[in-house]
């Protein structure tokens, strides 16, 4: 096959990748604060093992932790606004969707962290009179910050790669414009290497940071 490779043709649109790539952070950034915040919540009330809520928190972790991104996104932004009768901007759905999948992820590390911490921490916590709250915020909670790093880092490397899918609802990220660049230029191999070598240059550092940590804890137990 004598394909001619030709990038060049790709620099009149060099405003589309930075526009896709800004685009891309922000949903990145965003979706990793809202899901952090979701992930704390469902995590921590997950702790008190009420029946009724933890069995509802349990079934909106495994509803997003088991089901396929692609279809929650073509889901919440389709069948959602026929079963609710209001429709929903692409970007509010691909932020609910984003945030909610990750929260899921992030409510499991979060748990799991806290339930690491030894139980003698806790006794002891309660022995010098502190209330609840305060033994998980000041005692429990820093405790728990260093395992749960190299996972919650991981996960959010992962929600980078995730918003790729939210080009399907024609949300403008780096995906989507890289498809427009493609349907103009008739280049698709130039342009979605350009698009992987982007992504690679964002994702390689960060799991390098993630892997990191993980040898970080790993030398911390030996």
């Amino acid at each position: 096959m004598n394909y001619v490779w030709d990038f060049a043709i790709l620099g009149k649109y060099s405003h589309l990748f930075w526009l896709g790539l800004g685009w891309t952070m922000a949903y990145t950034i965003g979706t990793v604060i809202l899901g952090t915040l979701i992930g704390f919540v469902v995590g921590i009330l997950r702790l008190k093992r009420w029946p009724v809520i933890d069995w509802l928190l349990i079934s909106y972790i495994e509803l997003f932790r088991c089901t396929p991104l692609l279809v929650q996104i073509i889901w919440f932004y389709y069948a959602l606004p026929v079963v609710v009768g209001v429709n929903i901007p692409a970007h509010i759905a691909a932020v609910s969707v984003l945030s909610l999948y990750g929260g899921a992820f992030y409510a499991e590390i979060v748990r799991g962290s806290i339930e690491s911490i030894q139980q003698g921490q806790w006794d002891g916590a309660r022995a010098l009179g502190l209330r609840p709250w305060r033994v998980l915020s000041l005692v429990i909670v820093p405790q728990a910050l260093k395992p749960m790093l190299p996972p919650y880092v991981n996960q959010s490397v992962t929600q980078l790669k995730n918003t790729s899918l939210v080009s399907v609802i024609a949300v403008p990220d780096l995906v989507y414009n890289a498809t427009l660049i493609n349907a103009d230029t008739y280049r698709p191999l130039e342009v979605y290497t350009v698009v992987a070598l982007i992504y690679f240059a964002i994702l390689f550092p960060a799991t390098l940071v993630a892997r990191q940590l993980e040898r970080g804890m790993s030398y911390d137990r030996a």
